[in-house]
């Protein structure tokens, strides 16, 4: 099995990304969840969450984050949800990763300053229908991106619902079903 990084959203290490965690070790992966704000800071609401990450600004979260798995040796996975989506982006065009799971966010590779998708790296992208903060124009860039690459992708796009962070059961957002046939897909990926 893999050793499987976890990003969480911009609203910080909570029950979504300890459940995506529990779910992935009772698969017999060794999950590894990244705290790239290095706090435990967490927040209940997205307007507060988007403050704190414009204040601090991408460039030091993305640093973070690789900074957050310099001790795995290459060949992990990441899995970043949201917010998260973007550091999991960042990560697997700056190390060697075997596949990256993208939960309700997606990054053009140009914000990040990343050339190319690495064509190693199989890619699967997650969101609900009508999810509130997805960018149409950002998610068809990494879908290009991953596609030119020529590394497998798998993209999911429908799931019920017009919630964004769907997965994590103390949102308002959550949906059970979508969150199981999420979880489905996401374990057969990373099998």
């Amino acid at each position: 099995m893999a050793t499987i990084a976890i990003f969480h959203s911009a609203l910080g290490v909570r029950e979504g990304v300890r459940d995506a965690a529990r779910r992935l070790s009772d698969a017999g992966h060794d999950p590894y969840i990244v705290d790239y704000y290095g706090d435990s800071r967490r927040f209940d609401d997205y307007p507060s969450a988007a403050d704190y990450v414009n204040k601090v600004g991408f460039p030091a979260l993305m640093q973070a984050a690789v900074d957050g798995v310099a001790d795995l040796p290459d060949g992990f996975a990441v899995l970043g949800f949201s917010n998260g989506s973007g550091m999991a982006e960042y990560v697997a065009t700056r190390r060697a990763v075997t596949k990256a799971v993208l939960g309700s966010g997606t990054l053009p590779l140009a914000m990040m300053g990343a050339g190319a998708w690495p064509a190693q790296t199989a890619a699967q992208i997650h969101y609900a229908a009508d999810d509130p903060f997805r960018n149409d124009e950002w998610l068809g860039s990494v879908i290009d991106s991953v596609r030119s690459s020529g590394a497998p992708l798998e993209v999911y796009t429908a799931y019920p619902g017009a919630g964004h962070l769907f997965t994590d059961s103390t949102l308002p957002d959550y949906d059970e079903a979508s969150t199981e046939l999420f979880w489905k897909r996401v374990q057969a990926f990373l099998t």
